[in-house]
């Protein structure tokens, strides 16, 4: 992984950095004015560092809404989304009102601040999931943090928002240095359609044929499929904690 560079904002409308400000294709206009939106953000600076990369040059994240990168802002470091030009939205301030939602309820990056093109949160400093898992294979180490996920599904579900991508989950599931697993990026979540967020988390981690599943087989044992499903099935009937608590017994017990 390359080294991380610092540039100071007034140095955005320099390439590459220009075209990721504004990626994928940057012109005079919108560079000033996310530039000027940073400074009123009070964004000193912006980290590129990371294992996604824009333009060969290294970011924390790239997906189809926007570009995410380390912010210098009071003296602390942030996640800084920062919306694609391209987007099929004209603002983040959606996704920043679930966020806000999630965090009611403790689960997400703690919202900071929000505008058309910018979504400040707090930077989660850790790994994905997968990545976390191949060096801590401590079964109890890996329970508490598969249940921690599991709980936040639950208060997700019980708070009505469904995230909508954790049965592809790779990229959002986090894991700090200090062992705190986090769900990140709620750009697709939702509080109109039916929440998933349980069934959609159990089977990938326990049921799916991801590196995560396996991995965790490999210390807990595959899992009883067929337990597995009436698990899920009876929790989706009637979303109860006795319920939910079934789930969680048939896939860490």
């Amino acid at each position: 992984m390359k080294s991380p560079v610092t540039v100071p904002i007034t140095q955005l409308d320099k390439e590459p950095y220009a075209s990721i400000l504004c990626y994928p294709r940057a012109s005079p206009l919108e560079i000033e004015g996310r530039i000027e939106e940073l400074r009123q953000h009070g964004v000193k600076a912006v980290e590129f560092s990371g294992k996604a990369a824009a333009f060969n040059v290294s970011v924390l994240g790239k997906g189809y809404v926007g570009i995410v990168v380390t912010a210098h802002l009071n003296g602390q470091k942030v996640a800084l989304k920062m919306r694609r030009v391209d987007a099929d939205r004209q603002s983040l301030e959606h996704e920043a009102k679930l966020l806000t939602k999630a965090n009611s309820v403790n689960v997400g990056p703690k919202f900071i601040a929000v505008s058309n093109d910018f979504l400040l949160m707090q930077l989660i400093d850790g790994d994905v999931l997968a990545d976390w898992l191949e060096t801590h294979r401590d079964k109890e180490v890996m329970r508490r943090v598969l249940v921690d996920i599991l709980e936040q599904c639950w208060r997700l579900d019980e708070a009505g928002l469904d995230h909508g991508e954790l049965s592809k989950a790779p990229k959002h599931l986090l894991v700090d240095n200090a062992g705190k697993p986090f769900i990140v990026d709620f750009e697709t979540a939702s509080v109109e359609r039916r929440v998933a967020n349980v069934t959609a988390a159990s089977q990938f981690l326990f049921a799916g044929n991801s590196t995560v599943a396996a991995t965790v087989a490999e210390t807990f044992g595959e899992r009883n499929r067929l337990e597995l499903i009436d698990a899920l099935k009876a929790y989706k009937k009637n979303r109860t904690r006795r319920n939910f608590e079934g789930v969680l017994e048939v896939c860490l017990s």
